[in-house]
């Protein structure tokens, strides 16, 4: 505490816990991504379309659990206070690196997520696996899933590279 009893000092080491937070739920969410890009998705596309739908169908409801949740919202909320807290302290070391990393994962990952890959998953939730639709259904929805999957694959993983320049930055101003 500083003489007038505010907590100062406190501020750098919240900031810093939570720019390495946010470094830490990037990356994990960036491979979580990747892992579907690169293998989860061309897997369950090799799969007869009534297996695979059936598959990811299974897939989007087991998603929805605490710790998947947790890592992909909690990093989204503690990107927006380090954008806030990175504007209100705009000359501070790694100040941009951190808005810019909050930018892109609430854009490209985030929201991206939101508006692409969910609807297209609640649209595939709507199919029944074994109707004569369900197959052209599969061979539209897999190429535009991964593709918008690989975009927020990337945009976690840039958010990483940024927080993690953040840091660096942050460590040789000290």
């Amino acid at each position: 505490m500083t003489t007038d009893g505010a907590c100062e000092p406190m501020i750098p080491q919240v900031l810093f816990f939570l720019t390495l937070g946010s470094t830490l739920g990037c990356g994990l969410i960036a491979g979580a991504f990747f892992a579907f890009s690169s293998f989860v998705m061309p897997a369950l596309a090799r799969l007869p379309p009534a297996e695979g739908i059936a598959a990811m169908q299974s897939i989007n409801v087991v998603v929805l659990n605490r710790s998947f949740l947790g890592v992909f919202v909690g990093t989204a909320g503690a990107c927006l206070i380090l954008i806030v807290v990175s504007v209100l302290s705009g000359s501070e070391a790694g100040s941009k690196l951190r808005i810019a990393a909050s930018a892109l994962y609430l854009i490209g990952t985030f929201l991206c997520t939101m508006t692409r890959n969910v609807p297209l998953n609640n649209a595939l939730e709507r199919v029944s696996p074994e109707t004569a639709m369900a197959a052209e259904t599969w061979s539209r929805y897999v190429p535009a899933w991964t593709t918008w999957n690989t975009v927020r694959t990337l945009a976690a993983l840039a958010s990483a590279a940024l927080f993690t320049l953040a840091l660096v930055q942050r460590a040789r101003a000290e």
